[in-house]
């Protein structure tokens, strides 16, 4: 996909205040590391993961997400009458019925001619909304639109825990259990927004050129959640070791497609945005694109994995921290269990 038209007017992001480390989840676990003669510290070694966020209990997705809509509507400089289009891309939603994406656009106050709608595909929600919505704008259906995602990891993470300590199972099975609800461990909450715009509003404004997806759903049961916890609450089982290996396969075969049709060398790539995993997974990645790591923007250590949220927080950050400079070609590499991979080339 190649876009000529389309402009990233803003990109935001909000984070919760309360800040939890690995060694105060691990403080909790302590039963389950007992059992298995386990050591403190080992979560953060694993993952490279000190600390993660979490929302207020009672913090609605929608909520959040309205906070980051706002901000970057506010970036943006741009009439809330020029959005055509609003998408929620996350995991977490309010309720199944009607779509968060119907509460965030109620509190933006957005037109009522807009496409509203949620779109949910793992990590990749919000990367899949920016293309939907480029499209609208390529073709001249709107004028602009604005994609949100806000993720709540404290119920995953609570319900992971109470599982492992509920659990009956023998020292063997518990390892088991354990090393499936690793990833669970490793992810936090904190929510996202773009705006993308019509070249003839924003001109000057850093381009959107393209997009590359490609899928290996052979994978899809590497990683699995579904609402079976302990009182049917949100519970998640990953193979992580088997998703890391499967989707860094998937991400380099993307990812000679995505030079190839943006005409780009790896020299080309003044920075690299990825979805936010952890150190493991950060450093076979960068070894498998033959890419140089110092072009990253992480931010895992201090937020951990936030989902659809991630990478466009991780673009915000680096962009406030003035890490992106003019003229950049940005390049945006998502991956998201199922598995899927969507890469986008921009220019800044």
């Amino acid at each position: 996909m190649r876009f000529e038209q389309v402009r990233i007017a803003a990109v935001s992001h909000v984070l919760p205040e309360e800040r939890v480390t690995s060694a105060e989840l691990e403080r909790r676990l302590a039963p389950v590391y007992e059992r298995l003669r386990l050591h403190e510290g080992r979560l953060e070694l694993m993952s490279g993961i000190h600390e993660r966020r979490f929302w207020t209990p009672g913090t609605r997705p929608s909520a959040a997400a309205a906070l980051a809509g706002e901000l970057a509507l506010h970036k943006s400089r741009l009439s809330r009458a020029r959005i055509g289009c609003l998408i929620h891309g996350a995991v977490s939603r309010d309720f199944l019925e009607p779509s968060t994406a119907s509460v965030v656009h109620a509190r933006l106050g957005l037109p009522a001619n807009c496409l509203v709608f949620d779109l949910s595909n793992a990590c990749l929600g919000l990367l899949d909304g920016m293309v939907v919505v480029a499209n609208l704008i390529e073709h001249d259906a709107i004028e602009a639109g604005l994609v949100v995602a806000a993720e709540d990891g404290r119920p995953l993470v609570d319900e992971t825990i109470a599982t492992l300590l509920a659990s009956r199972s023998d020292e063997r099975g518990l390892r088991a259990e354990l090393k499936r609800a690793f990833a669970s461990l490793t992810i936090g909450s904190g929510a996202a927004a773009v705006v993308l715009a019509h070249t003839r509003s924003a001109s000057e404004l850093p381009r959107l050129r393209g997009a590359t997806a490609a899928a290996a759903t052979e994978h899809v049961e590497l990683c699995q959640g579904d609402r079976q916890g302990t009182e049917g609450g949100l519970a998640m089982s990953t193979d992580s070791e088997a998703l890391l290996e499967a989707g860094v396969e998937l991400a380099q075969r993307t990812f000679e497609r995505f030079l190839d049709e943006h005409a780009w060398s790896r020299a080309d790539v003044g920075r690299v945005v990825t979805h936010q995993v952890g150190a493991a997974h950060r450093r076979r990645l960068y070894e498998k694109l033959e890419l140089d790591p110092k072009l990253d923007c992480a931010t895992f250590a201090t937020l951990g994995n936030t989902g659809s949220a991630a990478l466009p927080s991780a673009l915000s950050i680096a962009i406030e921290a003035s890490a992106i400079r003019p003229g950049d070609n940005v390049a945006l590499l998502g991956i998201g269990s199922g598995l899927h991979c969507l890469m986008l080339g921009t220019q800044w």
